[in-house]
């Protein structure tokens, strides 16, 4: 078996060597496919990654908020909601705003393996300074915990995170904001709360500019100076969740919700509409390189074809001699399948340095060199070559069933 196996693979090697010019033309079809299917998508993929990476690492992969998804009913519709009352004039009853009983949903959070909560608080003051004011949304936070949950530490232009528990009244601002009020690093600024409290701040550390999921308008302060200055002391009203696996926040947030009715957000549904458009980018990219890969598996059936056309009277010698119509197909697929393999290993080469261009493409962005981002992982080469092999031994195979419909009596005798 293995001796006529390899007869085969001779003879369909003859074949192609015989034509070497168009063997030549179907490799180079291949070649170039598979490279740019891997410069594309290494394009696409490395990007997408890229982002949704910046999504995980912008913000907590949870948050849970002081919020309710489906509020309780208030009192009155509760207890004659089904009968045939009117309620007029009753006083609305409100509910405080803050995370009740938060230390044991942090307890909960620390407990699952590889995960952190980092509480917090935000509100609004407004910033004074020479005759002009400035609103400011404030987040009161825990330093030490909040560098191991969000990036804030990565997105500073000057000073650290932890200043905030060295200096007295530190605030950390953004660089838009303390150039609209004239402020630089150590100036004092003071700052009313919406319940009339006061107090003098000191810059001691400034966001970069362009950080857009900081916002400008945002600052950072110590969690228990932020409470005591609006006026909220031992409340927080939200909790930061970083997981080891973040791609276990929807299922872990629902749990959350299921058990504490705090509404818990993970990031995948934060950014449900940014990850909807990449699922329908991925479908088009997919679709484009596909259709590059079938252009050029017609170079492998041209390649086939011309071949069973013109081996017809040796087709029929072969049949005579006792090959069968499956070994006549199979040397026939073998040929476009070879074809299919160089072409793979042609388009590797030509992929590869496609990439290295693109990676080596330098961009001026905010002041700083970036490169783009390229996924060069193994599985998009193998995606390449098994789209590339499929498409290869089906351009094949269908010219080869030709050759079993030679009659070897007719062309031995002359008559095609």
């Amino acid at each position: 078996m293995a001796g006529r196996l390899g007869l085969l693979l001779h003879i369909a090697a003859k074949h192609l060597l015989v034509r070497r010019r168009q063997t030549m033309v179907a490799v180079s079809g291949v070649a170039v496919g598979v490279g740019f299917f891997l410069a594309v998508s290494a394009l696409m993929v490395g990007s997408q990654s890229d982002f949704v990476k910046t999504l995980i690492d912008a913000a907590p992969h949870i948050i849970v908020s002081d919020e309710l998804r489906s509020p309780q009913p208030q009192p009155g519709r509760r207890v004659y909601g089904e009968g045939a009352v009117a309620l007029r004039g009753y006083k609305v009853r409100n509910e405080v705003r803050g995370i009740k009983d938060w230390q044991r949903i942090l307890r909960e959070v620390d407990a699952i393996p590889g995960a952190i909560g980092s509480p917090s608080l935000s509100g609004a003051v407004t910033l004074r300074l020479g005759g002009r004011e400035e609103a400011l949304g404030i987040v009161g936070i825990d330093p030490a915990i909040e560098a191991r949950v969000t990036t804030i530490g990565d997105k500073l232009r000057s000073g650290r995170l932890i200043d905030l528990e060295r200096t007295q009244g530190g605030i950390i601002v953004s660089e838009e904001l303390a150039q609209r009020l004239g402020l630089s690093m150590g100036d004092i600024v003071s700052a009313t709360s919406a319940r009339g409290a006061s107090r003098s701040l000191r810059i001691v550390a400034l966001f970069k500019k362009g950080q857009a999921q900081l916002g400008a308008g945002q600052g950072y302060m110590l969690l228990r100076e932020a409470q005591s200055l609006l006026g909220r002391p031992f409340v927080i009203n939200r909790i930061g969740v970083k997981l080891a696996d973040p791609y276990q926040a929807d299922a872990v947030a629902k749990r959350i919700e299921a058990r504490h009715a705090y509404k818990a957000e993970s990031w995948q549904e934060r950014s449900a509409d940014f990850l909807g458009l990449l699922l329908t980018r991925n479908v088009i990219m997919y679709t484009v390189v596909s259709a590059i890969l079938l252009v050029a598996s017609f170079g492998i059936y041209t390649a086939v074809s011309n071949s069973v056309a013109d081996k017809r009277r040796d087709i029929a010698i072969l049949r005579s001699i006792g090959f069968s119509q499956g070994d006549l197909q199979l040397i026939f697929v073998m040929e476009g399948l070879a074809l299919a393999v160089i072409g793979v290993i042609a388009g590797w080469l030509l992929g590869f340095a496609l990439m290295a261009v693109l990676g080596s493409l330098e961009f001026p962005i905010r002041g700083e060199i970036q490169h783009i981002p390229l996924d060069r992982s193994s599985r998009q080469y193998l995606i390449a070559a098994a789209a590339s092999l499929t498409a290869g031994i089906v351009a094949a195979w269908l010219p080869a069933r030709k050759s079993a419909r030679v009659d070897p009596v007719d062309i031995l005798r002359g008559a095609v």
